[in-house]
């Protein structure tokens, strides 16, 4: 029998112990194999201010990676006061929801797109707080949700800007 723990032992760790993935990603957050080289990474635990983290998951999404956008908006949710966690969570979930598109994956991204345009609307009140229109996400959300359960051509819905 082998020890709890045990079968993890090997994986990359950060210096309290909790498990990382220190390999390599794609565009599309996808681990490659060890030694390949692949695109810089956002720090899981990165913490930045509103309007930086907006600044941030708008010029990742530009640049075609969702993925990372995601960690950033992540960083937002989990560091967030409560009365703002559902902007910031809806805004992931629209992340995510790039990122199965980006990867093929169209029901995720259906999904997730779905479910961070209706979580976005319930952070109104912090989305005026920071110059975000969830009206205008929501809507772009479902639309580009509509058009892939519809066979609509993956990678073809770029995000609109976040704010504004």
């Amino acid at each position: 029998m082998t020890a709890p723990g045990a079968r993890h032992a090997d994986r990359d760790r950060d210096p309290a112990g909790r498990a990382r993935n220190a390999r390599p990603r794609d565009a599309s957050g996808r681990p490659l194999p060890p030694g390949e080289a692949g695109v810089e990474r956002v720090d899981e635990d990165v913490v930045l201010a509103p309007a930086d983290a907006l600044a941030e998951a708008e010029r990742l999404l530009a640049g075609g990676y969702p993925f990372h956008a995601h960690e950033v908006l992540e960083g937002a949710w989990k560091s967030a006061p409560d009365d703002e966690r559902p902007l910031w969570k809806g805004l992931a979930q629209l992340a995510v929801g790039l990122t199965h598109e980006q990867r093929g994956n169209r029901r995720g991204a259906v999904s997730l797109l779905r479910r961070g345009a209706d979580t976005v609307t319930d952070g109104a009140v912090a989305a005026a707080r920071h110059g975000v229109d969830p009206t205008r996400l929501a809507g772009w959300g479902h639309a580009r949700a509509d058009a892939l359960e519809g066979g609509g051509e993956l990678g073809a819905g770029g995000p609109p800007p976040l704010r504004g």
